[in-house]
């Protein structure tokens, strides 16, 4: 029987949504896999939007499931519709919508909180005892959900491949263990049942990510 998988999007684009590439990848993997997959998003507004070509915030509002329906061809359902006990297993893919729509990570750091309904249905993930795979910055999201989780957001140690390492620091200061994995890794949580990998937290080439990434799927399916 077919994994049901679910997959929650924060947007189109790496500056203001979801990271276009793990989105893709993620979801390459999972039908490899044979798995089910169905795509949620917010219905709400994004908190802004991104030039993409220049990186900077335009005068413009757009709407976050509208945005995710552009990776969904279309196939998208709002976030208020899912129901934990018609999905095997969640995914998160990165990209600064997970910080920027799906929190607000973004803008407040380590004093951040999670969207209630992300929230929820990432509790409801763990309390049923179904597994969670989140990659790049999303992992930021369990950090708040499941307290005192285990995670990976790649090295802790800032350098030119490794650039966003602060933000491992800031994991260990919420209570999470980190634990340093290379872009091609992941690190299992146990306990909680929680798939985590860099991503483009890394600065690697993209074959790399997308392999890691792959991974990521393995072994969380592994968990269902």
């Amino acid at each position: 029987m077919a994994k049901r998988a679910a997959v929650i999007l924060a947007g189109c684009g790496v500056y203001d949504g979801t990271e276009i590439h793990e989105a893709s990848a993620i979801l390459v993997h999972l039908s490899r896999a044979g798995a089910k997959v169905q795509m949620f998003a917010p219905n709400a507004d994004m908190m802004h939007v991104v030039n993409h070509c220049e990186g900077k915030p335009v005068a413009d509002k757009r709407n976050v499931m509208e945005e995710s329906a552009r990776i969904a061809r279309g196939e998208v359902t709002d976030l208020a519709k899912l129901n934990v006990a018609d999905h095997d297993v969640l995914l998160i893919p990165g990209g600064f919508g997970a910080a920027k729509n799906l929190s607000d990570w973004a803008t407040k750091g380590k004093e951040y909180s999670v969207k209630p309904m992300v929230e929820k249905v990432i509790k409801g993930f763990h309390q049923a005892g179904k597994p969670i795979a989140l990659c790049c910055i999303s992992p930021v999201l369990a950090a708040k959900a499941i307290p005192g989780c285990e995670l990976t957001v790649g090295h802790d140690c800032e350098c030119e491949k490794w650039p966003y390492a602060g933000v491992a620091k800031s994991m260990v200061e919420l209570g999470c263990k980190h634990v340093n994995k290379n872009v091609g890794e992941v690190h299992v949580d146990k306990k909680n049942k929680l798939v985590t990998t860099s991503a483009f937290m890394c600065n690697a080439p993209i074959h790399e990510i997308f392999d890691g990434l792959g991974v990521m799927v393995t072994e969380v399916l592994k968990l269902v």
